[in-house]
């Protein structure tokens, strides 16, 4: 009888979706692999076809997309390429999305409306998604939306270190955009030697996106360099009311720093005029050329991603990468 000899060597290979391929050529290159050839185009009603130009039999896949605008079509091709995955017999399937689209429809507000955060993870785990990777959920709930592993990687490294190197021999006053993320502004405030914290009250209109109101700020701010933090900056209205709020209030100056940078109209231009000095960002999302100005600083999230990749592929320990940092 003659024998079969059957590999078990694990195969990392990693896919980009057409949404940011910058951020997923430098994560492959800190791997120290290429990412798989893909045929990816629209038909003429803009139906997506996506083809891997290279066996993907019992391979351990990473599906590298962000989900920036035009949002609905790099989703849709993300679903695309997981079915594709799963019908050519890949092994694994770990859908890597530094921003989860849809993450700010994550309850209820009024009665009639969905959840659409929820049906995003639903709809990947149909496509064959056996696990998630992303970065600085908007709200901690949505890693339990998901049937499966998900891997909550944060930027609070990355900007603090940052922050701590450039004005860390200046007084600082960590400032959470409103009471609901206190504990987030704790957690920087943790990394940057004790910082006092601070809150800006503001009012929410449910019934209109993107808008609020900055009311006061609500701790000690006067003489201090302020660091405004926040999970995304999407049109740059909350974020520029606060800013000027807290030099009303005396503060030496204001720097505002965030992980996702979605920059709708008119964000570039409000964050331009503002009274912030600087304004830190990192690249879970495409920043073009046309969105970028003088106060702006780009941080990359890529060494992290790899290294979450990394951990994932080997059975090894996400967590660990921040242990002491949360």
């Amino acid at each position: 009888m003659t024998g079969i000899l059957r590999t078990t060597e694990k195969n990392l290979m990693v896919f980009s979706g057409r949404a940011h391929p910058e951020l997923s050529e430098e994560v492959a290159e800190i791997l120290g692999i290429s990412l798989v050839p893909t045929e990816a185009y629209e038909f003429a009603n803009g139906e997506i076809y996506i083809r891997f130009e290279e066996s993907v039999r019992g391979c351990d896949a990473f599906v590298l997309q962000s989900h920036t605008a035009p949002i609905n079509e790099w989703i849709m091709e993300q679903l695309i390429m997981v079915d594709a995955l799963k019908r050519a017999s890949a092994k694994r399937i770990t859908v890597v999305m530094p921003f989860w689209g849809y993450s700010r429809q994550d309850k209820k507000h009024r009665g009639r409306e969905p959840i659409s955060a929820r049906l995003m993870a639903d709809l990947l785990k149909t496509a064959g998604a056996d696990r998630i990777i992303t970065v600085d959920l908007h709200a901690d709930q949505l890693q339990g939306f998901f049937n499966g592993p998900v891997d909550h990687l944060m930027a609070l490294p990355i900007l603090t270190d940052y922050i701590k190197s450039k004005y860390g021999e200046q007084p600082l006053a960590i400032v959470s955009p409103d009471a609901g993320r206190i504990k987030v502004a704790e957690r920087w405030s943790a990394r940057l030697g004790g910082a006092p914290l601070a809150f800006i009250h503001k009012t929410r209109r449910t019934d209109r996106p993107n808008e609020t109101v900055a009311n006061r700020v609500v701790g000690e701010v006067a003489g201090r360099i302020c660091v405004l933090t926040d999970d995304m900056i999407d049109t740059g209205g909350t974020i520029v009311q606060a800013a000027e709020a807290l030099v009303a209030e005396g503060a030496a100056g204001v720097v505002i720093a965030a992980t996702h940078a979605i920059l709708s109209d008119p964000a570039v231009d409000r964050l331009k005029n503002s009274s912030a000095v600087e304004i830190v960002v990192t690249n879970t999302l495409p920043v073009g050329p046309e969105k970028q100005f003088d106060k702006l600083t780009l941080l990359s999230i890529a060494p992290m991603v790899a290294r979450a990749i990394r951990e994932v592929f080997e059975d090894g320990s996400v967590t660990s990468m921040f242990d002491g940092h949360a």
